[in-house]
């Protein structure tokens, strides 16, 4: 044997040694604390939104729009980087995760322009979720549509 190949196996020995353990369990309580805040959050503004006469549908679609535009906000000024470092995956409930990446994405491109910069890099991260998103449910409403016509 070597001794380049020596040295790679001694350092790939040591590596797992020397590597701190993340603290999964503070990284947990974390992330579900955060994330469940931010589910709470949403579900208080469904009700207050519900109490004043709104249906559910009308309430949820309001709650979304404002989670959103907060997202939005709060990645343009720093702050849901910083909420994200300390939850984790806590931060990424579906619609504020979706938020931030084209916030980001937009954010870190402003400097080539509207089109080709903004407008062409803040679907980046959130573009194919959209084509996927799009087309499965072009796909699963022919499949009912054909599903109605045979029944």
């Amino acid at each position: 044997m070597d001794d380049k190949t020596r040295l790679r196996e001694e350092f790939d020995k040591a590596v797992p040694k020397a590597t701190p353990k993340p603290p999964y369990v503070k990284h947990g309580i974390a992330a579900f604390t955060i994330g469940g805040g931010i589910c709470v959050f949403s579900q208080i503004l469904i009700d207050i939104f519900q109490g004043y006469g709104l249906n559910y549908t009308e309430a949820s679609t309001i709650q979304t729009i404002i989670l959103i535009f907060l997202t939005a906000l709060l990645t343009g000024l720093g702050i849901f980087d910083k909420i994200g470092r300390v939850a984790g995956a806590g931060t990424f409930v579906p619609i504020t995760g979706f938020a931030n990446s084209i916030v980001s994405c937009a954010m870190e491109f402003k400097s080539e322009g509207f089109i080709f910069g903004l407008g062409a890099n803040m679907f980046k991260v959130a573009g194919p979720v959209l084509v996927y998103g799009i087309t499965s449910s072009w796909i699963v409403g022919i499949i009912y549509y054909i599903y109605l016509m045979v029944s």
